[in-house]
């Protein structure tokens, strides 16, 4: 893997006439994880699908890239909150997919190396109809981890699993990804929280940072000073929210 780039963009972006952001301004720093939080609709996933050039459609005004001056395709691989396996391949062919995709070969040894990383050696034959969530959420991380990539892009890969599953593939997918570039998209405070070397929200009056909690990642759910930075998360999002009685 080449060494991992810290990424920025600044500027605007509309689709068909209609703005999906004004200007913005982000960092996000080389071999970190950075979440953005934000209400839906605000424009996150259309950050991330920039960053991976696979925002068709989009207009985009400014200046995106890494900070090394290098260009960002090829070193770029995305999970998304779908795990997108095709169902009439085994688990070991969707890890491979992007090299057969290619042309390529993929190593048989790194193969082993990645899917039992991933706990799925002894699922390596089994196609998605006979796997548990779970279970595909980490086919969906081996196949990343196959990629190979410096930058990673996840657009809420944890977001539809249970409580104990998300916690548990957090923390897989935290040690997985060590020494790359993170962008993580999530609508979940507690999540952000435990999970961000870097914790930016993004609402309706812009982009700002909160200061993360003390302590490596993925921090326990139930540190205080994690649970904190939730509230203050939670906090900042109900901002621009509109008054709706009888709260207000």
């Amino acid at each position: 893997m080449t060494p991992a780039p810290s990424l920025n963009i600044e500027g605007s972006a509309a689709f068909a006439g209609t703005p999906l952001f004004d200007t913005v301004s982000l960092e996000v720093p080389a071999g970190q994880w950075t979440c953005l939080l934000g209400p839906s609709g605000i424009g996150k996933s259309t950050i991330l699908r920039l960053f991976a050039g696979l925002a068709e459609g989009v207009a985009f005004s400014g200046r995106i890239g890494a900070d090394d001056g290098a260009p960002l395709a090829g070193r770029v691989a995305l999970m998304a909150q779908d795990d997108l396996l095709l169902p009439w391949l085994t688990v070991m062919e969707n890890a491979t997919l992007g090299a057969r995709l290619r042309g390529e070969s993929a190593d048989p040894a790194r193969l082993r190396r990645v899917l039992e990383q991933v706990g799925m050696a002894a699922l390596a034959a089994r196609r998605p109809a006979e796997l548990s969530g779970g279970q595909r959420q980490r086919a969906a991380l081996a196949r990343t981890l196959m990629e190979d990539r410096a930058v990673v892009l996840l657009d809420e890969p944890f977001s539809a699993l249970d409580a104990r599953t998300r916690a548990r593939i957090q923390e897989l997918t935290v040690e997985s990804l060590a020494g790359r570039t993170v962008l993580l998209v999530t609508h979940d405070p507690g999540e952000a929280a435990r999970l961000g070397h870097r914790i930016v929200v993004m609402t309706e009056s812009g982009m700002h940072d909160l200061p993360p909690p003390p302590g490596r990642v993925p921090r326990a759910s139930g540190d205080p000073e994690t649970l904190k930075v939730q509230a203050r998360l939670l906090d900042e999002l109900r901002k621009d929210e509109t008054c709706v009685p009888p709260t207000c």
